[in-house]
């Protein structure tokens, strides 16, 4: 259980005993070249420009934080941290220091997505990915990971219900087109033909995620059905089409009630002289 809470409170807890010698499990610097990036890693989108300022920065004050890894056949696999590693190269180290854990592809995961949800790196997609992972692959149930990684049951019931959402609309959350918000309200409509038109309203009149709702409940609001029509409206139907028919123009009857109006259109002069000899 200890174990647990610890995942729950983040990286730092996770570590509370003193740096360990090289020959034992602890922090020293390793060669760049021999560590693996991890298949399991959630996040999949680096931004150039981003890894660029942090090369930059790790050229001029050294890298603070180590990264975290585990041993393999090879060398090393990255659990957290592939961010400063992609940096690290880009900034030319030929070493990085790293703390070595033993972990299973699980834990793995578990320790990557609770780094990158702690720094809040991670796009919605790329959340709700992993803890997709993490539910189907590892076998855990969504109360079981929700107390691994601190977060409420239903938080992570929201965001795999994203992966439900059509794929242009997952990519306008990677690409922050839209926010969480939107899609937590396109989710609730089951067509997605219709969730495609509303995303095309949101992002063409940039509208907020209360005016989402409001455009969602009334495009789901049941239509008013039309009336049946009667006998009469079936006569007054034939007749106008007979009045059209001899008259060779438009005519509409308008009935209220006992009253009414009939409606003869004309196009021209010689149209309204033509229907005046005809009805005279």
């Amino acid at each position: 259980m200890a174990k647990r809470k610890a995942l729950g409170r983040g990286l730092s807890a996770l570590f509370p005993e003193a740096v360990i010698s090289e020959d034992d499990r602890g922090l020293f610097y390793c060669p760049i070249e021999s560590i693996s990036p991890n298949p399991h890693q959630p996040r999949q989108n680096f931004s150039d420009h981003e890894l660029t300022e942090l090369a930059n920065s790790i050229k001029e004050k050294g890298i603070i934080q180590p990264i975290l890894v585990s041993r393999t056949k090879d060398g090393f696999q990255l659990i957290a941290g592939e961010r400063r590693w992609r940096a690290a190269q880009k900034a030319g180290l030929k070493k990085i220091p790293v703390l070595i854990r033993d972990a299973s592809p699980a834990e793995a995961l578990e320790l990557a997505l609770i780094e990158n949800i702690q720094r809040k790196d991670l796009n919605p997609i790329e959340e709700a990915s992993a803890y997709q992972e993490l539910v189907g692959k590892f076998n855990l149930t969504q109360e079981a990971l929700s107390k691994r990684i601190g977060k409420d049951r239903s938080t992570i019931a929201n965001f795999l219900r994203l992966l439900k959402l059509p794929a242009i609309i997952q990519q306008d959350l990677i690409d922050g087109q839209l926010t969480t918000g939107h899609a937590r309200v396109l989710v609730t409509i089951e067509s997605p033909l219709v969730q495609k038109e509303i995303r095309g309203l949101i992002i063409k009149k940039s509208l907020s995620v209360r005016q989402t709702e409001a455009l969602v409940k009334k495009t789901l609001a049941p239509k008013k059905p039309k009336s049946p029509k009667n006998e009469s409206d079936y006569y007054i139907e034939s007749l106008s089409k007979d009045l059209q028919k001899s008259l060779g123009t438009k005519v509409a009857i308008k009935r209220k009630g006992e009253k009414g109006r009939i409606i003869i259109e004309f196009y021209s002069d010689e149209d309204l002289d033509r229907l005046i000899d005809r009805l005279l």
